[in-house]
């Protein structure tokens, strides 16, 4: 199994009165960067790298981010600087990113050169996930909403294909054309980093995922629904005519640990109360309606399980608290407890829908940095051992284990030397 670590990395500025599910709902697009305090910004860039980098201590596989845009839920409009720096400062753990939003990126020959070179400054340690984005990255970045789909499947190929032939060659596609293709820079695994696809709503992402034969990652939906769409890419891969199994498949949700059951409630409970973000439920404030229903993003019809329940409350229909967090807690979106009664529930989880990659999103919400690290250090002692354990019973490989395409074990390749953090004639250090 691969179990890696999750946040949002949500501006946390309780003085901006848009904090908490008390504080003002915020409407996509329509929240001023005025309020922005750079100095805050700068300490909480810094501490959800010092979180990663603990996180890599304590054991995880991957360290994961995501990417939004104009929006204070999440600070990682720029995630792949945030990868770059955790290629140099980590060593051992896989840097997830989930993902790229390949339709906005007017240039893809920029982003395949950026990925390549994270890789090479992790010695291979990249997975580059894609996502199609939303109608709030698509406004902010002017990339027209009807192209969407056919933005992201032809950057798709472009980018594979600028990984893996040789150059110079020419590019004249519908949506981008290049003259002279020959970046001088190429991923350090061969032929290419796995390439994951996250979703929630969008039937034809996760099908493109089953025929292209790479994993699917659900994000934070309730199990009936998630165990019916990931039957789906099973169903697809079995029409594609191989079997699929857990490795291609992963589970992203909000899982938080503590010392004691009174304050591992009593911090979960800060997952409703940061800056209201439409994927954390129970604090989803207002979305724009204008984002919702965007001609050509999405098809309005041809979506999955999880889709009724993942997007009942945003746009305000379910008020700022549309999933209170009892619920949340009642059907397993949010596990919280000390790490004796956490486990179960994980295993609970691993044996409904059967996923080989897990992602814990924590230290989100209101979370201080303290509850961040707390958590992380009991994950590492005692849950992500467990965790393993369980995994093994359950016959649940990741894609690190077991190929998703042809279902064969996956040869362990030996360890590269890693540089050292500190060159060995750099000057002291104050």
């Amino acid at each position: 199994m691969f179990i890696g670590y999750f946040t949002e990395r949500p501006y946390q500025d309780p003085e901006s009165g848009f904090f908490g599910a008390t504080g003002k709902p915020i409407k996509d697009l329509t929240l001023s960067n005025g309020s922005y305090n750079p100095e805050l910004g700068a300490n909480l860039y810094n501490r959800y790298l010092d979180e990663k980098i603990y996180a890599e201590e304590m054991g995880f596989d991957g360290l994961v981010l995501n990417e939004h845009h104009s929006t204070p839920f999440c600070m990682g409009g720029a995630m792949n600087v945030e990868a770059s720096i955790l290629a140099r400062i980590t060593k051992r753990a896989k840097i997830v990113l989930l993902g790229n939003i390949l339709p906005i990126w007017d240039d893809p020959l920029w982003l395949v050169e950026q990925l390549a070179m994270i890789d090479l400054i992790s010695h291979g340690r990249l997975v580059s996930g894609w996502v199609r984005g939303t109608g709030r990255e698509s406004v902010a970045h002017n990339s027209p909403p009807p192209y969407n789909w056919e933005r992201f499947k032809e950057a798709h190929e472009f980018i594979i294909k600028a990984w893996t032939t040789p150059g110079p060659f020419r590019w004249e596609g519908k949506h981008y054309q290049y003259r002279h293709v020959n970046p001088w820079v190429r991923p350090y695994q061969k032929p290419h980093p796995q390439i994951w696809l996250p979703g929630v709503v969008s039937r034809d992402s996760l099908m493109w995922a089953a025929e292209q034969r790479i994993p699917y990652i659900m994000l934070s939906t309730e199990m009936e629904p998630t165990r019916q769409a990931f039957q789906l890419y099973h169903d697809a891969a079995a029409e594609q005519g191989y079997e699929s199994g857990p490795q291609n498949l992963g589970y992203l949700w909000k899982v938080h640990v503590d010392e004691t059951e009174e304050l591992a409630e009593q911090t979960a409970r800060k997952f409703i109360q940061g800056p209201s973000n439409p994927f954390l439920a129970g604090n989803e404030g207002t979305m724009n309606p204008a984002l919702l229903a965007l001609p050509g993003l999405s098809s309005r019809h041809r979506v999955l399980p999880t889709q009724s329940v993942a997007t009942a409350a945003r746009g305000g229909a379910g008020g700022v608290l549309g999933r209170p967090f009892e619920q949340q807690i009642k059907d397993y979106t949010i596990i919280t407890g000390t790490p004796k009664t956490v486990i179960p529930k994980i295993r609970h989880v691993l044996e409904y829908i059967r996923p080989g990659s897990v992602f814990f999103w924590d230290g989100d919400g209101a979370m201080t940095h303290d509850d961040a690290m707390r958590s992380l250090r009991l994950m590492g002692e005692e849950v992500i051992p467990a965790v393993r354990e369980i995994a093994d019973d359950l016959e649940l490989p990741g894609s690190f284990e077991v190929d998703t395409a042809t279902g064969k074990p996956i040869e362990e390749s030996p360890e590269t030397p890693q540089a050292p953090l500190v060159a060995e004639d750099s000057q002291s250090q104050d």
